[in-house]
This record gives C-alpha cells, structure tokens and sequence, in this order.
C-alpha cells in the first residue's frame, strides 16, 4: 500500500502543476487579448496618458485586490481589471510611437521580439525542468539596481542610462518569466491568478523595453 501511495505522490503533484500551467496559460491568453483591445481603444480614442501618480495608484491598487481575492472568482475580475488598466496606460505610448517614422513596424517588431523570447523562455523552463530559484537573488539584486537608475534618470538625462535601464528591465523581465514558469513546473506556484499576473507584467514591462530600445536605434540611424 505504501509503495503505491509512493507511486502516486508524484504523479499527483504533476498533474497538479499541469493543471496550474493549463489555467495559467489560458487566462494570460484571454488578458493579453483584453489588455490588447483596451490599448488600442485607447489610440482610436486618442486619449491621454493618466499620468504617474495615477498610473503607480491604478496599478498597485488593483495589484492589491488581485492577490487579496487570488483565491476567489473576484480574483479573475480584478486581473482583468488590472491587465484592462495596464492596456489603457500603454495605448498613449503606442500613439507617440505611432506618431514616428516607422513607427507602426517598430511596434510589430517589439511585439514579435517579446512574444518569440516568451516561447523560448517559457519552453526552456518546461523542457529543462532545471531548478532555478537561484535567480531569485539576480531578481533581488536587479529590482534595487533597476530603481536606483530609474531614479537616477529623473536628474541625468544620459542615453546610455537610458539604454541600461531598457536592457536592464527586459533581462529582468525574462528572469522573472523564467522562474515563474519554474516554479509552477516544480509545483512552488499552484495559484494561477497569481501566475497570470506575474508573467502579464513582465511580458508588459519586457515589450516596453524592446519597444524603447528599437526605438533608441531607429533615432540613432
């Protein structure tokens, strides 16, 4: 008896992780598409950016209510509604760029970029099965090293600096999305409300900095 309860552990936790990466994968799809509709109303609407303050209290309320609910169905509404906000606030950056010589293949060429590094990575995670929570110190490390030139750009407008923080958040980016996927392989993250948002933001924050950094490149030819 013993030795089939040993048998069946682990096959349990698989299915159990398989099933998160299941749930996670399909409610990201559905946000990505929800967040893609609300950003572009947003540039058909031509309507400003809500600026910082609202941008930072929009984002991290809504963040707050995703994981007080994340064991609820609200917890599914609040995402969401987070990923809805998030696309809103990034429909007046497509419009600047939309504005550029180019623009509109700069936009596709960030968002192929930042969907083909999301396969890769995602399927790296999956194929190797590898442990990677010793990037959880990079993480650490890069988040105060990311603020502090974040900060630091407010008073030196360097583009080098510029450059830094760009790279800086897409390498960030892609630790993050790395781990995450781990984590639910290893059966570390069973909350895929919790999953969702955490690869959402980082796919947010990851596209953004391509986008810049295309961006930089185009202005430097």
């Amino acid at each position: 008896m013993r030795y089939t309860e040993a048998l069946s552990a682990p096959s349990s936790s698989s299915q159990a992780a398989n099933k998160t990466l299941r749930n996670t994968y399909g409610l990201l799809s559905l946000t990505l598409l929800f967040s893609a509709f609300t950003a572009g109303l947003s540039v058909t609407m031509n309507l400003p950016h809500p600026g910082l303050i609202i941008t930072l209290v929009g984002f991290y309320g809504l963040l707050f209510l995703t994981h007080k609910f994340k064991n609820s169905s609200l917890g599914i509404l609040f995402v969401f509604a987070l990923t809805g906000f998030m696309g809103l606030t990034l429909g007046p950056i497509l419009s600047m760029y939309l504005t550029l010589p180019g623009g509109g293949s700069l936009i596709m060429s960030a968002l192929g970029i930042t969907g083909l590094s999301f396969l890769a990575l995602s399927a790296y995670a999956l194929i190797s099965k590898r442990d990677f929570s010793f990037l959880n110190g990079f993480i650490t490390v890069g988040f105060f090293v990311l603020l502090f030139a974040v900060i630091a750009g407010f008073f030196v407008q360097m583009p080098a600096l510029q450059i830094f923080i760009s790279a800086g958040f897409a390498l960030f980016s892609a630790a993050i999305i790395l781990l995450q996927t781990n984590q639910i392989v290893r059966g570390g993250e069973t909350n895929y409300i919790v999953a969702t948002v955490n690869l959402y933001v980082s796919l947010y924050n990851m596209f953004l900095s391509i986008l810049s950094l295309l961006g930089m490149a185009n202005s430097d030819d």
